[in-house]
């Protein structure tokens, strides 16, 4: 389809980055299950390895089956482009290779997964890099945080677990006046609810196991590039904007443009760090998205009702969701998040931890899985699995003690979900 602004999101998510197979006219966007591609001649094979020619090399790089995903996760985020990898926790590292070095350091929110805390705070150490975790509502406090060394500011839209909105525009604000890009995981809002890019981001992350795909079958991941952002502006970023011996001296920001992070994602990340999406991935993400609108739309509107329930019941200490008009963040939702909250919030239990892992254990409906993002109503206890890791202070940050269970509201009947969890917390708490 020709790249034209005047179509709507729904008609995008169909048919973004596709285009009939020109070898059999397939509507549907086929599986290419091949590991390389026959080049034209020694020509064409130089000049694709030296980045004069775009075109299939090998599928650790590219494959026209993740092609197809890429230009439609960024045609729907609003970016230049896009590189789909293994998984969100791939795209996270893909996402900072190019920005980092040793003794380079990132300011992340402490409203993070807890998988993310942990690899922020523990793996990356092994590479020379390290991160500081702020409070990233205190603009202040994140101001303080970035020094010399800082070469990102990193957050989620929606945060993992406890469903927290963040002001993506004040944020921005403040990393572009430090020279730094504001990458914004966007996987728990998707560009349905919110478009980090229109709000600053310079680049997005996705965990497209999640809502993109939703129906909780591969695991991905996605960069996508907002392409605003002068690498050359100044000396933080060599690897976009020096010369790159790999390639004999050439500068991918000078070379490429407003394409230069995206080029530099599959010529040096895919092809040195290895974390490539398979085309089977891509397809079942592709068909995902293809009912995108129609489900965040579902899930918002079950997870407000349920929600609701969850507040007036007396057996709930409180519940995070911040489409509640109760909630903090409802006048930031109003603002920033107009088509709604999201599906994934947390809520405590009246009896602790006790009480949480009878819940969890009493459900019928609801899937106890280390997930969110699928149509099914998910639930974990985060304390004792995915935040299992961080320490109590840590685990209270990040919304996950132990009297808190989170739930990713699925788009079955709101009144089966709610009664599964009334019985279910009539046992909890009996």
């Amino acid at each position: 389809m020709s790249d034209t602004p005047s179509y709507g999101f729904d008609t995008l998510q169909i048919h973004a980055g596709a285009r009939p197979d020109p070898a059999t006219g397939a509507r549907q966007t086929p599986i290419y299950q091949t590991t390389a591609y026959v080049f034209r001649d020694a020509d064409h094979a130089a000049a694709l390895f030296n980045l004069q020619e775009v075109g299939y090399i090998y599928s650790r790089l590219t494959n026209p089956t993740v092609a197809v995903l890429q230009e439609r996760i960024a045609t729907l985020e609003g970016g230049v482009g896009a590189v789909c990898c293994s998984s969100g926790h791939a795209a996270q590292i893909m996402a900072l290779f190019p920005l980092m070095g040793p003794g380079r350091n990132v300011v992340a929110s402490t409203r993070l997964y807890g998988g993310t805390v942990t690899q922020f705070s523990q793996t990356i150490k092994r590479f020379g890099w390290s991160a500081k975790f702020v409070d990233t509502d205190d603009l202040e406090a994140v101001k303080a945080a970035i020094d010399e060394n800082t070469r990102a500011v990193f957050c989620e839209s929606i945060a993992n677990p406890g469903g927290y909105v963040t002001d993506i525009r004040a944020l921005a604000d403040v990393a572009d006046a430090a020279g730094i890009p504001l990458i914004v995981d966007n996987t728990s809002a998707t560009p349905y609810l919110c478009r980090p890019i229109e709000q600053g981001a310079t680049l997005v992350v996705h965990s497209t196991t999640k809502y993109l795909t939703g129906n909780g079958t591969v695991t991905g991941g996605c960069i996508v590039d907002s392409g605003r952002f002068d690498w050359s502006a100044n000396d933080k970023f060599p690897s976009l904007s020096a010369p790159e011996p790999a390639y004999h001296g050439l500068k991918f920001h000078e070379t490429f443009g407003s394409l230069a992070y995206t080029f530099h994602g599959i010529a040096i990340g895919l092809r040195d760090l290895g974390m490539t999406m398979n085309p089977q991935a891509a397809h079942y993400t592709l068909m995902g998205i293809e009912t995108l609108s129609l489900r965040m739309q579902r899930h918002v509107e079950n997870a407000q009702k349920v929600a609701a329930w969850l507040e007036a019941d007396p057996r709930v200490d409180y519940v995070t969701y911040a489409g509640l008009p109760s909630s903090p963040y409802y006048d930031r939702v109003q603002k920033c998040y107009p088509k709604g909250a999201g599906a994934l919030f947390t809520f405590a239990v009246k009896g602790g931890y006790e009480a949480c892992v009878k819940l969890v254990n009493a459900l019928e409906i609801f899937s106890h899985v280390a997930n969110l993002g699928d149509a099914r109503s998910l639930i974990i206890h985060s304390a004792s699995t995915t935040h299992r890791q961080l320490s109590p202070e840590q685990q209270e940050a990040a919304g996950a003690g132990p009297n808190v269970v989170r739930v990713s509201i699925g788009i079955e009947d709101a009144a089966d979900i709610i009664a599964d969890l009334d019985q279910a917390l009539t046992k909890a708490t009996a």
